[in-house]
């Protein structure tokens, strides 16, 4: 009789139990935000908005998006690097301020590496090397052939110091031995209409930009900024493929969360950002923007590869004397 009473006791201890450990593990259990560290309208809003509209269905909880711009991205990074580590809390970064930032600012507030729970990469868009159709060149080598023929005379264009298609022309150089000078621009529309008028020789901006001139015969396209070729323009060969092997400058997009967010969490979310990322409807949103979006999409890759951006970066903003307050 008294063990019967003392079963009888224990399994009434743990039947209540029960519904206070599963509160404890349900996730989410509250609306989930999803930060954009740059203002309403522009691509990467575009694409967190597109995500987070698909989430509801998977998680059973709305998925907010909240603009915190300024500072290149890190407002709105340093502001989810602080959050609760509950898995409630995203950030949709950019190589900006998951990569470049941490070398390109004087003073950051947060790590790229340590501060973050890396999810999942939702893709990358690629750069590409376009130049006015007056200047004689076909292909990646006959310009480089051409600049060192012509020194200091080719120019290219960017939407600012420290931005990456400024970065993307120092490491050209660096691996081409040019000496292409870079002219800043504030935006990418003042700098695509000063080489649409032929002011300036050439530039490196993302494939979405460019694609609209390329096609109307505005710009010559020389080659992708990618190590494989552009879904969106596969008969442009790489410029890795032209003879700098290894060359890569595109933009990429990451989810993160605050560091110490519980594994199980990341991948309840990394599994429901797959699922959005696979299905036809956004598959076919996001290949007409022309983001490529990685075969794995594991929180570890994305892991390993902000940490390698971060090296390749910081290295690239060091000869570019690029130093923003």
């Amino acid at each position: 009789m008294k063990r019967f009473t003392f079963l009888l006791a224990a399994c009434a201890s743990l039947m209540a139990a029960m519904p206070a450990a599963q509160a404890a593990d349900a996730f989410p259990s509250k609306p989930l935000m999803l930060v954009v560290p740059f203002p309403p309208g522009g691509p990467t809003d575009a694409m967190a908005r597109t995500l987070a509209a698909e989430m509801k269905d998977r998680l059973g909880q709305p998925m907010i998006v909240e603009n915190r711009a300024g500072a290149g991205g890190n407002i709105g990074a340093e502001f989810v690097a602080r959050a609760e580590a509950d898995g409630h809390t995203l950030l949709f970064g950019t190589s900006g301020p998951l990569a470049i930032n941490s070398s390109l600012y004087r003073k950051i507030n947060y790590d790229p590496v340590k501060s973050f729970a890396p999810v999942i990469q939702v893709g990358y868009l690629p750069n590409i090397l376009v130049v006015n159709p007056t200047l004689p060149v076909k292909n990646v080598q006959e310009l480089v052939a051409y600049a060192k023929a012509n020194p200091g005379k080719l120019s290219y264009a960017s939407s600012g110091n420290g931005a990456s298609s400024h970065l993307a022309g120092v490491l050209f150089n660096s691996v081409a031995g040019t000496d292409l000078q870079h002219i800043p621009y504030k935006g990418t529309g003042p700098a695509l209409n000063d080489l649409l008028g032929n002011q300036v020789s050439m530039t490196f901006t993302d494939i979405l930009t460019a694609l609209p001139y390329v096609k109307a015969g505005k710009l010559r396209a020389l080659g992708v900024a990618t190590v494989a070729r552009s879904q969106a323009l596969p008969d442009v060969p790489t410029i890795s493929e032209q003879g700098y092997k290894g060359y890569d400058v595109s933009v990429f997009f990451g989810i993160v969360a605050p560091a110490g967010t519980p594994a199980d969490r990341v991948n309840k979310l990394n599994h429901a950002f797959a699922e959005v990322l696979n299905s036809p409807k956004v598959k076919q949103m996001f290949a007409a923007q022309g983001l490529e979006v990685p075969a794995d999409t594991s929180p570890q890759k994305l892991g390993h590869f902000i940490a390698g951006e971060s090296v390749k970066w910081k290295d690239v903003v060091k000869k570019s004397g690029a130093q923003l307050d």
